[in-house]
């Protein structure tokens, strides 16, 4: 089980740690099916760059919901995370192939708030590009 982080331990810049995590072309048939987004872009090359995006992508919700996963594990409770936002502003590209690809998460406190709540402003990377902008998390410590 993790370790529970206390409001009292964190402060201003403390960096949470990073999360690497690899989407393939499987996990978005799977993820598909649990959310029931079966939007052909998510599986179907030609249709893909048919409407103009650079091939098969993720699911926003999917990475949103790795990042969100970044916060939660640092905090040790998933029920922690109180207020969550972001925007996309690229998305993820996944090859057709074994490695898929990577999407990588790094946050810091950004502010400590009222009734021991910390900011949490993230970082979500794919292929060097900012894929989430504007994240953040609001948890309860």
């Amino acid at each position: 089980m993790t370790a529970v982080v206390r409001f009292a331990d964190v402060e201003v810049g403390t960096e949470l740690p990073g999360q690497v995590s690899r989407v393939t072309r499987a996990d978005l048939v799977r993820y598909a099916g649990a959310s029931g987004d079966f939007n052909v872009i998510h599986w179907n090359e030609r249709v893909a760059t048919e409407v103009g995006l650079p091939g098969v992508i993720a699911h926003g919700m999917l990475t949103a919901g790795l990042a969100a996963r970044a916060v939660t594990a640092w905090a040790g409770d998933p029920g922690a995370l109180v207020e969550y936002s972001v925007r996309f502003s690229r998305p993820v590209v996944v090859p057709d192939d074994d490695q898929g690809a990577e999407v990588v998460v790094a946050g810091r406190v950004a502010a400590l708030l009222d009734d021991d709540r910390v900011r949490v402003d993230l970082t979500v990377t794919s292929d060097g590009a900012k894929v989430l902008s504007l994240a953040r998390a609001v948890v309860q410590l």
